[in-house]
């Protein structure tokens, strides 16, 4: 019997999975996560999760590499274990997976200490819904997750850092001690091993995949389905495209990516040498504890900053008062608290803030806060699962602003507007939003952003918001020039 035989065996089998519980930690003296990556960057497989080190969803940092396993799905939707096909629904068969290595995260100084990281492309919201199969240009794979038995974890409020390793799969608990044990002293001695290197920077021409004018017909026509009573919103997007130069790595690029756009949900996620996913997002997506308890912070309504003080101050004043993002942002909410009711206990769900203007490097957003508490027959997959794709970046209703958003884009969204997460063997996640972040594909590079389109949104004021968003992306390399047009 291969591993992949073993592991569909226990997928179907009903068995009581026993924690025993081997967690080797050792503390490391402080790197920064960016240099200690380094040996890890062209690593097919390697992720890193990096936090801006501002407030509590920015305060951590992990590397992970070398994967025990990867879950990915292609584009038909077929699930696959270390490129073996396995049947069945992607999030289950994820679930399955992570409960068959079970931990205690008792005497982990991190809340992730290993498990899964990867991201979860858009489209595979169709593994949720019946949806119209995906526009030319959706990614593949549509999600790519691996399990990691060893990680790097970076406390950037306390400067501390550790190697903390499970020895998983092993099962016996003296293999799995002596496994962790070596696996740790790897990390340790690649992490030990890198050094600083200046970033390589380039040019490129940004083409985009619509003019200004086929963007605004598009929001037009979303607005026509509002007052018809389609739906209360939609989520529009606009695509840029360019070669990547052949002089700079991804690395480089997201290097360059987070120096432009600090905030928390920086992410570096290496799929194959050919595809990576390099994100800046400003928004979590889901959030869990130990103990169940869930967390999603919706973002809806964005103004600029200023470098006036006094301009940028009354910038935040005008979006808290907007009529207009303030109805965008509630109906997301709206949307997120009947989500996250599906899985979480009667009653649990609350909205402990709501349209409070929250303050990044580049814009102000307008950001609500929804809870919950997870029944304890589900676990982090189901929320996801139920929750998937996030609402802030598809509309409402779901599934009818889906259906509208894949007839009025002309690609696929690939990655973008899907999630990037963290599920740990002990039950907890963290899961950010792909937004502000540029996908590499091959010779070509990505980028995309929207925005929520209600009855009342302007077509060329939403245009604008959108190339907010953009611009800080585009100008990653040190002279980009941009074809607005659209181009062939």
């Amino acid at each position: 019997m291969t591993a992949i035989d073993s592991l569909t065996a226990s997928f179907q089998a009903d068995t009581q999975q026993v924690i025993n519980t081997v967690l080797i930690v050792r503390e490391r003296p402080w790197r920064d996560p960016l240099v200690a990556f380094e040996p890890f960057a062209n690593e097919p497989g390697s992720a890193l999760l990096h936090g801006d080190g501002i407030g509590d969803m920015g305060r951590w940092s992990y590397i992970a590499a070398s994967p025990v396993h990867v879950v990915s799905v292609n584009a038909t939707l077929q699930t696959s274990i270390d490129g073996v096909h396995i049947p069945g629904d992607a999030f289950h068969i994820l679930k399955d997976l992570l409960a068959q290595f079970p931990i205690s995260s008792g005497e982990s100084p991190a809340p992730f200490c290993g498990g899964a990281v990867g991201y979860i492309g858009y489209e595979m919201g169709r593994a949720v819904e019946t949806l119209p199969a995906p526009r030319p240009g959706a990614t593949d794979p549509a999600m790519s997750v691996g399990l990691y038995d060893v990680i790097a974890a970076f406390d950037h409020k306390q400067k501390r850092a550790w190697v903390i390793a499970n020895g998983f799969p092993e099962q016996d608990t003296h293999q799995r001690d002596l496994r962790a044990q070596k696996r740790a002293q790897w990390f340790m001695d690649k992490i030990a091993g890198a050094s600083a290197r200046p970033i390589k920077t380039s040019t490129a021409t940004w083409h985009a995949d619509q003019s200004q004018s086929e963007i605004e017909a598009s929001i037009n026509r979303a607005i026509a389905y509002i007052r018809a009573g389609d739906i209360f919103q939609a989520n529009i997007t606009q695509r840029f495209r360019a070669a990547k130069p052949k002089d700079v790595s991804a690395w480089d690029v997201f290097r360059q990516l987070r120096t432009a756009v600090p905030s928390p949900f920086g992410a570096y996620i290496a799929t194959t040498p050919d595809f990576q996913v390099l994100s800046a997002s400003p928004e979590r997506f889901l959030h869990v504890d130990t103990q169940g308890r869930v967390e999603t912070r919706p973002i809806k309504g964005t103004r600029p900053r200023n470098n006036a003080p006094e301009v940028d101050a009354d910038l935040a004043t005008a979006l808290k008062a907007s009529v207009k993002d303030r109805a965008e942002n509630l109906m997301i909410v709206d949307l997120m608290r009947n989500d996250i009711s599906r899985v979480c206990e009667p009653s649990s769900v609350s909205v402990p803030q709501l349209c409070e203007v929250e303050t990044f490097a580049r814009v102000h957003h307008l950001v609500s806060v929804v809870t919950g508490q997870l029944r304890p027959d589900v676990t982090c997959s189901d929320l996801l699962r139920a929750c998937f794709p996030g609402g802030s970046v598809t509309g409402a209703p779901k599934i009818r602003a889906m259906e509208i958003i894949h007839e009025l884009e002309p690609a696929g969204r690939g990655p973008y507007c899907g999630a990037i997460t963290w599920m740990g063997f002990d039950g907890a996640m963290d899961s950010s939003i792909v937004i502000r972040s540029l996908v590499i594909d091959g010779d070509e590079i990505i980028a995309q952003a929207g925005g929520g389109i209600v009855a009342d949104s302007v077509p060329a004021l939403e245009y604008e918001e959108a190339m907010v968003k953009l611009r800080p992306l585009l100008s990653v390399f040190e002279s980009a020039s941009f074809e607005t047009t659209a181009s062939s």
